[in-house]
Protein backbone atom coordinates (compact mmCIF):
# COMPACT_ATOMS: atom_id res chain seq x y z
CA UNK A 1 0.00 0.00 0.00
CA UNK A 2 1.21 3.36 -1.08
CA UNK A 3 0.72 6.46 1.02
CA UNK A 4 1.35 9.81 -0.35
CA UNK A 5 4.18 12.24 0.61
CA UNK A 6 2.43 15.78 0.03
CA UNK A 7 5.58 17.49 -0.43
CA UNK A 8 7.71 15.69 -3.66
CA UNK A 9 4.40 13.68 -4.85
CA UNK A 10 6.31 10.50 -4.17
CA UNK A 11 4.90 7.63 -3.16
CA UNK A 12 5.96 5.86 0.56
CA UNK A 13 5.88 2.64 0.99
CA UNK A 14 4.09 0.90 4.18
CA UNK A 15 7.94 -0.02 5.49
CA UNK A 16 9.37 3.76 4.70
CA UNK A 17 6.51 5.20 6.00
CA UNK A 18 6.70 3.10 9.47
CA UNK A 19 10.39 4.18 9.78
CA UNK A 20 9.23 7.69 9.08
CA UNK A 21 7.82 7.31 12.28
CA UNK A 22 9.94 6.37 14.32
CA UNK A 23 13.00 9.24 13.32
CA UNK A 24 14.08 10.68 16.15
CA UNK A 25 13.32 14.39 15.85
CA UNK A 26 15.56 15.27 18.69
CA UNK A 27 16.80 13.69 22.39
CA UNK A 28 13.73 13.22 23.63
CA UNK A 29 11.22 13.01 20.96
CA UNK A 30 10.15 10.89 18.37
CA UNK A 31 8.17 12.04 15.43
CA UNK A 32 5.06 9.01 16.08
CA UNK A 33 4.82 11.40 19.09
CA UNK A 34 2.98 14.28 16.82
CA UNK A 35 1.44 11.91 14.22
CA UNK A 36 -0.38 8.99 16.40
CA UNK A 37 -3.92 9.82 15.94
CA UNK A 38 -6.78 7.04 17.43
CA UNK A 39 -8.97 9.08 15.08
CA UNK A 40 -6.92 9.05 12.36
CA UNK A 41 -6.49 4.79 13.12
CA UNK A 42 -11.07 5.09 13.58
CA UNK A 43 -11.15 6.48 10.57
CA UNK A 44 -8.50 5.19 8.27
CA UNK A 45 -6.90 8.54 7.87
CA UNK A 46 -3.11 9.03 6.78
CA UNK A 47 -1.44 11.44 8.78
CA UNK A 48 1.78 11.61 7.33
CA UNK A 49 3.12 14.92 7.26
CA UNK A 50 4.94 16.22 4.49
CA UNK A 51 8.94 17.00 5.28
CA UNK A 52 8.30 21.10 5.55
CA UNK A 53 5.88 19.86 8.61
CA UNK A 54 8.65 17.56 10.22
CA UNK A 55 11.07 20.50 9.83
CA UNK A 56 8.67 22.59 12.28
CA UNK A 57 8.47 19.68 14.36
CA UNK A 58 11.83 19.46 15.23
CA UNK A 59 12.17 23.60 15.56
CA UNK A 60 9.08 23.48 17.93
CA UNK A 61 10.70 20.40 19.55
CA UNK A 62 13.94 22.44 20.26
CA UNK A 63 13.04 25.29 20.82
CA UNK A 64 9.89 25.02 23.34
CA UNK A 65 9.29 21.40 24.09
CA UNK A 66 12.80 20.17 24.95
CA UNK A 67 13.46 23.23 27.56
CA UNK A 68 10.31 22.41 28.74
CA UNK A 69 11.39 18.84 29.42
CA UNK A 70 14.46 19.05 30.79
CA UNK A 71 12.66 21.40 33.51
CA UNK A 72 9.56 19.65 34.07
CA UNK A 73 10.69 15.96 33.15
CA UNK A 74 8.58 13.75 30.55
CA UNK A 75 6.30 15.30 28.27
CA UNK A 76 3.13 13.45 26.82
CA UNK A 77 1.86 15.06 23.11
CA UNK A 78 -1.46 14.59 22.90
CA UNK A 79 -1.88 16.27 20.13
CA UNK A 80 0.48 17.69 17.17
CA UNK A 81 0.89 17.49 13.12
CA UNK A 82 -2.80 16.94 12.01
CA UNK A 83 -3.52 16.59 8.01
CA UNK A 84 -6.39 18.12 6.74
CA UNK A 85 -8.57 15.77 6.97
CA UNK A 86 -7.81 14.79 10.60
CA UNK A 87 -8.53 18.36 11.61
CA UNK A 88 -11.24 18.44 10.03
CA UNK A 89 -12.91 15.05 12.02
CA UNK A 90 -11.24 16.29 15.41
CA UNK A 91 -12.91 19.44 14.88
CA UNK A 92 -9.64 21.88 14.29
CA UNK A 93 -9.58 25.51 13.15
CA UNK A 94 -9.20 26.30 9.47
CA UNK A 95 -5.96 27.83 9.39
CA UNK A 96 -4.62 25.38 13.08
CA UNK A 97 -0.89 25.39 13.08
CA UNK A 98 -1.19 22.02 13.70
CA UNK A 99 -1.92 21.43 10.09
CA UNK A 100 2.01 22.86 9.13
CA UNK A 101 3.55 21.21 12.58
CA UNK A 102 3.96 24.29 14.41
CA UNK A 103 2.10 23.12 17.08
CA UNK A 104 1.64 20.38 19.83
CA UNK A 105 -0.50 20.31 22.86
CA UNK A 106 0.92 18.74 26.09
CA UNK A 107 -1.19 16.56 28.66
CA UNK A 108 -1.87 17.92 32.28
CA UNK A 109 -2.18 16.97 35.56
CA UNK A 110 -3.39 20.22 37.02
CA UNK A 111 -4.30 23.34 35.77
CA UNK A 112 -1.20 24.89 38.42
CA UNK A 113 1.18 22.62 36.45
CA UNK A 114 0.57 24.20 32.82
CA UNK A 115 0.62 27.91 34.50
CA UNK A 116 4.22 26.81 35.28
CA UNK A 117 5.47 25.76 32.07
CA UNK A 118 3.52 28.73 30.43
CA UNK A 119 5.57 31.00 33.95
CA UNK A 120 9.00 29.05 32.88
CA UNK A 121 8.34 29.50 28.94
CA UNK A 122 8.22 33.67 30.05
CA UNK A 123 11.06 33.81 32.80
CA UNK A 124 13.24 31.93 30.87
CA UNK A 125 12.51 33.95 27.66
CA UNK A 126 11.96 31.32 25.32
CA UNK A 127 10.95 31.80 22.12
CA UNK A 128 7.50 31.09 21.47
CA UNK A 129 4.59 31.46 19.35
CA UNK A 130 1.59 30.88 21.53
CA UNK A 131 0.97 29.17 25.03
CA UNK A 132 -2.85 28.65 25.52
CA UNK A 133 -4.25 26.53 28.70
CA UNK A 134 -7.38 24.92 27.31
CA UNK A 135 -9.78 22.71 29.00
CA UNK A 136 -12.85 20.74 27.61
CA UNK A 137 -16.01 21.59 29.37
CA UNK A 138 -17.59 18.26 29.18
CA UNK A 139 -14.74 16.17 30.79
CA UNK A 140 -12.89 18.80 32.39
CA UNK A 141 -9.23 17.73 30.85
CA UNK A 142 -6.93 20.12 30.46
CA UNK A 143 -4.15 20.56 27.70
CA UNK A 144 -1.46 23.18 27.31
CA UNK A 145 -0.82 24.12 23.51
CA UNK A 146 2.36 25.46 22.31
CA UNK A 147 3.13 26.29 19.10
CA UNK A 148 6.84 27.76 17.45
CA UNK A 149 7.09 30.22 14.30
CA UNK A 150 10.86 31.31 14.19
CA UNK A 151 10.38 34.57 12.29
CA UNK A 152 6.78 35.77 13.89
CA UNK A 153 6.79 34.26 17.36
CA UNK A 154 3.67 36.31 19.11
CA UNK A 155 4.34 35.09 22.40
CA UNK A 156 0.57 35.55 22.87
CA UNK A 157 -0.84 33.54 26.20
CA UNK A 158 -3.89 32.89 27.67
CA UNK A 159 -5.12 31.14 30.49
CA UNK A 160 -8.71 30.38 30.06
CA UNK A 161 -9.60 28.76 26.71
CA UNK A 162 -12.52 26.59 26.68
CA UNK A 163 -12.92 23.66 24.25
CA UNK A 164 -16.03 21.42 22.85
CA UNK A 165 -13.49 18.86 21.72
CA UNK A 166 -14.41 14.87 22.43
CA UNK A 167 -11.74 13.41 24.24
CA UNK A 168 -12.14 10.69 21.77
CA UNK A 169 -10.76 12.69 19.34
CA UNK A 170 -7.70 13.64 21.30
CA UNK A 171 -4.51 12.19 20.03
CA UNK A 172 -3.40 9.19 22.41
CA UNK A 173 -0.66 6.04 22.84
CA UNK A 174 -1.22 3.51 20.68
Amino acid sequence: MKTQDNTRGKGLTRNQNNNYADMQLTEHFQLREFTRSATAMDMGIDNTPPREAVAMLKALCENVLEPLRRRFGVIRITSGFRCERLNRAVGGVTHSQHLYGEAADIQLGSREEGLRMINYLQQQNICFDQALLEHNRQTGSRWLHVSYRPLRSRRQVSTNVSSNVSTKNLQKAI
